[in-house]
């Protein structure tokens, strides 16, 4: 079987030796170049026609948003970045997610050498992943708004509802930018959204701030023991377990630190156990883009308590496992194109408040 060509962007000469070192260490990839700036990888690109490659943010001449953005014009492939985790850092990498990237890696800001070795394991899954995903449709280009399309004719208002009403969302790799689409699509007074999107500590911040500053909805991290209220998103900060529990007659978000539930930390499983246990027939589930199977069996028992389910189809999917895994679980009851998620959800809570069934 023929290996994955990876060409390494960094500029770097210690991390481009360490990743090439790395990468033909696994049987089914090989390191078929290593450039130091983006016009000589632009070369590479050229002759040596790679699969994936991996691209450092800060470099000489031109940095990596400027690279990706013209690559993903000209010439769109699979990019895994490898970032610094600074502030400056996690604003970047989000960027980089809006202009197709198809995931990241957290390169450690001290210690390199021996925090990439650690990280190896991450970096090669998702080179693996990455040569085999769906390139995303509808890149932005350079210069261009990062905003998620709209409907012809958003809605403004979902009516009276319940806010007994919560929103579940469950996403991995793609689901930044899928979790996006939706919430950018949904008017200021939807019930409650609570997410799990994986991602490493320090990325959740920036990435709900750029959200909040996208949507109707008011957008952030989750903090422990806060309400859980309409017209409201909470995302699992990096690093901890978002969970929904009930204090009187409100939702409160519980962020809490714990061993990582099926190799994650967020994990999707345990917020939607938690939908399961405590929010029941109130619940609505989305399962969005990853890879995995995250969440697919907690989905199956949101809705054996009476939850509805939505979940992502795999022609719109950057990585089609995690839905998969929830359809074979069977906890969908729709199967949806991205696109049509947002209007759909909208369509099922004006149904079940008593209202008119409007298409938006």
């Amino acid at each position: 079987m023929a290996k994955t060509r990876v060409v390494v962007v960094d500029d770097s000469a210690l991390v481009r030796s360490l990743l090439t070192q790395i990468i033909n260490q696994q049987p089914d990839m090989e390191c078929v170049g290593a450039a130091a700036d983006p016009f000589v990888a632009r070369e590479m690109i050229r002759e040596l026609n790679p699969d994936v490659i991996t691209l450092d943010v800060e470099m000489p001449r031109m940095d990596g948003i400027d690279f990706l953005g013209k690559l993903m014009r000209l010439r769109p492939m699979p990019v895994v970045m490898v970032s610094t985790l600074t502030e400056n850092g996690t604003d970047v990498t989000m960027r980089a997610l809006e202009l197709g990237a198809f995931d990241f890696v957290a390169k450690p800001k001290i210690g390199v050498a021996d925090g990439l070795k650690l990280l190896a394991n991450e970096i090669t899954d998702k080179v693996r992943i990455a040569s085999k995903a769906q390139l995303r449709r509808g890149v932005v280009p350079i210069g261009g708004t990062a905003a998620a399309p709209r409907p012809s004719a958003p809605p403004t208002s979902i009516g009276r509802l319940s806010t007994e009403k919560i929103i579940f969302i469950g996403a991995s790799t793609g689901g930044t930018e899928a979790t996006k689409e939706v919430l950018v699509n949904l008017p200021a007074d939807c019930p409650a959204v609570v997410i799990t999107q994986h991602m490493p500590p320090g990325f959740t911040k920036s990435y709900a701030a750029r959200l909040d500053g996208l949507c109707k909805v008011r957008v952030a991290e989750a903090r422990d023991g806060e309400r859980i209220l309409p017209g409201h998103a909470y995302i699992a900060p990096g690093g901890l377990h978002l969970s929904v529990e009930r204090s009187g007659a409100n939702y409160i978000a519980r962020v809490r630190d714990g061993e990582p539930v099926n190799r994650h930390k967020p994990s999707v499983e345990v917020l939607f156990k938690s939908a399961a246990r405590v929010v029941g027939p109130n619940a609505l589930g989305l399962m969005l883009t990853g890879m995995g199977a995250d969440g697919a069996s907690a989905m199956r028992e949101m809705r054996d308590a009476g939850s509805y389910n939505f979940v992502q189809d795999e022609a719109t999917c950057v990585v089609f496992g995690m839905p998969r895994e929830a359809i074979a679980a069977g906890a969908a009851h729709e199967v949806l194109p991205l696109t049509q998620i947002a209007s759909k959800l909208i369509e099922r809570l004006r149904s079940t408040s008593g209202m008119s069934m409007t298409r938006v």
